[in-house]
């Protein structure tokens, strides 16, 4: 049975490339051909891809990937037109066009980029072009870095709401303990829900050549399950792996999405956006807004950083995270108010925009 008609495919580092670093020109090809053959058939695909950085290696010849940024930068530069090149000859020759997008943090956090990319995506695949898209590591920083291509993969799987997420890597799937030690590890098949004894199973390690381990796809996987999309680990070793996946076959680990989803704001909210400060709250407050509640002043007890009204600020309870919102209020503005009565917010400020710090419909708690 066919899973569904959009999907996102995100192809990691290691099955681009050599171990040498340099681009697997053949792999690349069968890759390209998988994709081409499933938009022939009606699909409508976007693609994922790490490897600039890894071709940017190869082009100048690197052993080891540089640790200054300025260095990892240029060789994104570098690779990234290499890359989208092969890309686009090798999809030409299918007689499918591509369009390139390179993403920050930024694009995502920022409401009306958000909103803009995603106009973007919706039309090429209206008309039938695939997107290519990869973090724009040639200006990122860590401020405004996704950080890892999994995570992305996510982010844009909920962008274009699309119902597969495909992530090839350099393994089978998740497994119950590591297969590279353990030769009697075993394939985890299917998954409900991510808790912490298989986020303990997922270790940490990463290829040189890439940024993500199995650490940063259950991430990934917890953020596409959360939007109602279900994940898909399975080997980029062969290609065809990515046709198996996107057309029901058992293959890989399948990581089955929450129903019902959380809806598009409040995803955007948890995942997407970049916290401009932390508000503490009491006991009364924590648990007026787990009942959906929007955030008062008289439960505030204390506010971290500094920020505008309209930033998106991290809500902690005894010192945890435990929901994330858009303030109504500056934080000059919330030292003023907190702990008192929402009647006494004009008498205080002069003004009053609104009687909720935060609103409850701008709001994402996290469990």
């Amino acid at each position: 049975m066919e899973i569904n008609k959009r999907v996102v495919i995100k192809i990691g580092s290691t099955t681009l490339t050599h171990a040498d670093g340099k681009l697997n020109i053949n792999k690349i090809k069968k890759i390209v051909k998988e994709i081409s053959l499933l938009m022939d058939d009606g699909y409508e695909c976007v693609l994922v891809t790490s490897g600039a950085v890894a071709a940017g290696m190869g082009t100048l010849q690197l052993a080891h990937k540089p640790t200054e940024l300025d260095e990892h930068q240029a060789l994104a530069a570098i690779g990234q037109v290499e890359l989208i090149q092969l890309y686009s000859s090798l999809f030409f020759a299918f007689d499918h066009t591509i369009a390139q997008l390179l993403l920050t943090r930024d694009d995502f956090s920022n409401r009306k980029r958000y909103l803009n990319a995603r106009n973007t995506c919706q039309l090429l695949l209206d008309k039938k072009i695939l997107p290519i898209i990869n973090e724009n590591d040639s200006v990122s920083n860590e401020e405004i870095k996704v950080g890892d291509n999994d995570s992305l993969s996510a982010l844009v799987a909920a962008l274009i709401d699309a119902n597969l997420l495909v992530i090839l890597t350099d393994i089978d799937g998740l497994y119950d303990d590591n297969p590279k030690t353990n030769p009697n590890a075993k394939l985890i098949k299917t998954v409900h829900q991510i808790d912490d004894d298989l986020k303990a199973k997922a270790g940490s390690a990463g290829s040189k050549f890439g940024t993500g381990g199995m650490a940063t796809k259950l991430l990934a996987a917890d953020m596409a399950m959360r939007n109602g999309t279900d994940l898909i680990i399975t080997s980029g070793e062969d290609p065809h792996n990515i046709t198996r996946a996107i057309k029901g076959e058992e293959i890989g680990t399948h990581f089955i999405a929450e129903k019902p989803a959380l809806n598009a704001r409040k995803y955007w909210l948890r995942y997407a956006t970049t916290l401009s400060g932390y508000i503490h709250l009491d006991k009364g407050a924590y648990q007026a807004i787990l009942n959906g509640k929007s955030l008062l002043p008289a439960g505030i007890t204390k506010i971290d950083g500094r920020f505008d009204r309209g930033a998106v600020v991290e809500i902690l309870y005894k010192k945890e995270k435990k929901a994330v919102g858009i303030v109504n209020y500056a934080s000059s503005d919330i030292e003023k108010i907190m702990g008192i009565h929402t009647d006494k917010i004009k008498d205080i400020l002069g003004y009053r925009y609104s009687d909720e710090v935060i609103h409850s419909n701008n709001m994402a708690t996290i469990e």
